[in-house]
């Protein structure tokens, strides 16, 4: 089992940044896929960005392509995502979660339901 908890969201103005952090406990999460939802009120939850188990692979959806930027740091069992150039549309809950797989086709994971774990979300808003 995976625990993941995270942090790191808040509200910020338009163009602003903020790093959120999810760390694992129960068992260190380095084979896994990782990745970030989000879900806006009224929305599908949609995917934000992911890592592949080997962390050699990135995606993001095009909505966030070049402000956002996930990493993780192994040695501390956490994974980022840096988000910058905040826009009122980037306001949601964000979720963090980890696959029993390395991901689909050497890439990382969109759909949600091959992810196993899951953290509670933390709120972003982002004021105009």
């Amino acid at each position: 089992q995976v625990q993941l908890v995270e942090s790191g969201g808040g509200l910020v103005q338009a163009g602003g940044s903020l790093r959120l952090s999810c760390t694992a406990s129960g068992r260190t999460f380095r084979p896994y896929a990782l990745g970030w939802f989000r879900q806006a009120p009224g929305k599908e939850r949609e995917f934000v960005a992911g890592m592949t188990g080997s962390g050699d692979t990135t995606g993001y959806a095009d909505s966030v392509k070049g402000r956002f930027t996930i990493s993780r740091d192994n040695a501390k069992n956490t994974v980022y995502l840096q988000m910058n150039s905040l826009q009122p549309e980037d306001t949601a809950v964000y979720s963090c979660a980890a696959a029993s797989l390395l991901g689909v086709a050497g890439m990382p994971i969109r759909r949600p339901d091959l992810y196993s774990y899951w953290g509670q979300g933390t709120q972003v808003t982002v004021s105009s």
